[in-house]
Order: C-alpha cells, then structure tokens, then sequence
C-alpha cells in the first residue's frame, strides 16, 4: 500500500480547505430543505432519490443537465471574473438576454450560410452584444465612481424590457397560429449540436472556463485584475491602469454572459423566447460564490445547480414535491456561503486566513 508523502498531504489539505466551506454550505442546504420537505408532508429520502433520478436516470435526462449547466457556466465565469476585479457584476442576467436575443436574430435572420459561418458568426454577435452592454457600468465605474452595483441592476431592467419589446414587436414570429412573444426559430445552419448524449455548447463552456482559469492565472492581465480586486489603491500606486483593468474586467465579464444567452438559444431553445433564460444570469451568483470564484470549480457548482433544476420536474411529479423547494434549497446554500460564519459556527471551525479569503470586497472598500 502507498504511503501519503507530506507534499501529497500538504496538497489534499490546501484543497480541502478551500473546498470545505461550499461542500459544507450544501450539505446544511440539504438539511434546511429536507426539514421542509418533512414540515410540508413529504418524505426527503424519497424527494430527494427522485431528484437524483430525474438528473442523472437516463442519457436523456443527463443531456438536460448538461443543457441547463451550460448557460450557467458562462454567467458563474462572468459573475467570478468581475469579483476577481473587485466588482460584483449583477448585470450578467442582463447581458446575457442581449446576447441570447442577439444571437437569435441573426439565426433566423441570415439564411443560406453554411453552418460552419452562421454558427460561429451568431454566436460572435452575441458575445459583442454581452460586451458592449458589460462596457457600460465599467466605463461609469472608471470615469464617474458610479457602483456597479447600482448601475447593472438598472441595466438589467432596460434589457428585460428592450429584449420583451424586439421578441413581441419588430422582431415577433409572425407565423400563423402563433400568440405569444418570441423570435422566429433559428435556420438549422445555426444550430449547435450535440455529440451523443453532450451537448457541443457544454464543450466549449468548460474549454471557455479553463480558459479563463489560465488567463487569471498564468498571464499579466489576470494579475493584474487580481491585484486590482484586492487592493485597487495599491494597484494604481504600482504603475497599473486600474481604469482600464475595470473597464475590461466588465468587459470580457459581459462578453462570457453574452456567449452564454447565445449558446442557449443556438444550442438548447433553437429561438429567443422570454422566460426560457429567466433568472440564469442571477443564478451566476451563486455559482461563483460556490466555486468561490475559481473558474475550474464553476463547472462543478453549475453542475450541480443543473442537476437540481433537471431533476425538479421529475420530483414534483413523483414526490409530490413543489418546484419551490429546489429555489429554497438553492437559495439556502447560497446564505450559507455567503454568511460562512454560520458554517464554522455549526461544524465548529477557525479560519485560516492563509489559504481562506473573502468572496468580494464590500461597499466602502471603494
């Protein structure tokens, strides 16, 4: 039998450590909602195999969850990378609406491409919509001081009422029979596929994601913006351009949003149709909070979140289970990572601040 070298356990500690506090957080997650479900008259083991079914029971049902993860791997990067920078970028919800209804716009739009050029050309304009509109509150947080906060919030509200107008006004499939606001389906040459039961937008958002962890990690730019989230003060007093470094953090933070809503709509709805990506870009948040913000461990938590959501149907069917429980559970966790003093209080742990730090900075650290 091998023995466990101390670098090896010097390594599966450090990992431990900065895993603990999300594992930890679903767990008493798990908990609260099994509490609820037995306060509402349900059995939790049996809601919860059912859910397990429902994500993971067939090929089928495991290309759902591939499907429902893969948006929210591009708006937990988007959401990670803005808190990288310092920022807390609400407005992913928002850009990736520009870039789903965008990206459906030239799918049905342009006809007679081949796919070759019609898929990577939609999905292009999705992410320069994502972008544009993430250059906003970066441009007024560099030049005015405004909170990105305050800004992408109300950025958000124009997009859901701009994207409602297009889908139900000019942009409306007028098909005959058809009542309610959407765009005409894409053509079929932007369509992304799938390879057996994967689909290929769930490729390209991991290949995206470790991307985005070489980036932060092995280049100037990204420690740059690490410099620049932890201490923007020190930053500027070291020669870097914190303006800049925001504005661009916001940037390619709306370019990964934007990919997202055009990979929804090109590779999982075939269309752009309100309500099919509500709340995906708000759901960014807890998937960089799980993952406290490591672009690798996005994957996992969006993994996760997908699997609850593809399996909720299957448990409100068989478990008589409200869909609800799945939002108390998601939003249970993201309380307990978020407020963690409540994790080490329950488990009874001390932070160790060399390897533990702070999801954000907060409010008056600007």
């Amino acid at each position: 039998m091998e023995s466990v070298t101390p670098s090896q356990n010097n390594w599966l500690q450090k990992v431990w450590f900065s895993v603990r506090i999300p594992f930890l957080a679903i767990i008493l997650a798990l908990i609260v909602g099994a509490v609820v479900l037995l306060v509402s008259g349900s059995n939790p083991l049996e809601a919860y195999a059912q859910l397990f079914k429902g994500a993971f029971g067939s090929l089928k049902n495991f290309q759902r969850v591939l499907e429902k993860s893969t948006p929210l791997i591009f708006s937990g990067l988007a959401v990670a990378l803005g808190f990288k920078a310092g920022l807390f970028n609400i407005g992913a919800q928002g850009q990736l609406l520009l870039g789903a209804i965008i990206a459906g716009f030239v799918g049905f739009s342009i006809k007679g491409l081949p796919s070759y050029v019609h898929i990577p050309l939609a999905l292009l304009c999705g992410i320069v919509a994502g972008a544009l509109y993430g250059a906003i509150p970066g441009l007024l947080k560099a030049f005015s001081g405004a909170h990105e906060v305050i800004t992408t919030i109300m950025l958000n509200y124009i997009a859901i009422n701009l994207t409602d107008y297009l889908s139900d006004g000019p942009w409306k499939d007028m098909s005959p029979g058809n009542i309610v606001s959407r765009l005409p389906a894409i053509e079929e040459s932007a369509k992304i596929g799938t390879i057996g039961p994967v689909p290929i937008g769930f490729i390209v958002a991991v290949l995206i994601a470790f991307l985005i962890w070489f980036v932060i990690n092995r280049t100037t730019f990204g420690f740059e913006i690490n410099s620049v989230g932890l201490n923007p003060h020190a930053s500027k007093y070291a020669g870097m351009r914190t303006k800049v470094l925001i504005i661009a953090a916001l940037i390619v933070s709306g370019a990964l949003a934007g990919l997202g809503g055009a990979v929804e709509t090109q590779g999982v709805v075939g269309r752009y149709q309100p309500g099919f990506n509500a709340g995906i870009g708000f759901d960014g948040i807890t998937v960089a909070l799980l993952a406290r913000n490591s672009p690798i461990a996005v994957i996992a938590s969006s993994l996760l979140l997908g699997a609850m959501k593809g399996g909720a149907n299957t448990m409100q069917f068989y478990a008589n289970v409200p869909n609800e429980i799945i939002d108390i559970i998601q939003g249970t966790m993201l309380l307990f990572v978020t407020a963690e003093m409540v994790v080490r209080w329950v488990f009874k742990m001390r932070k160790r601040s060399e390897t533990e730090i702070t999801v954000t900075a907060g409010w008056g650290q600007r």
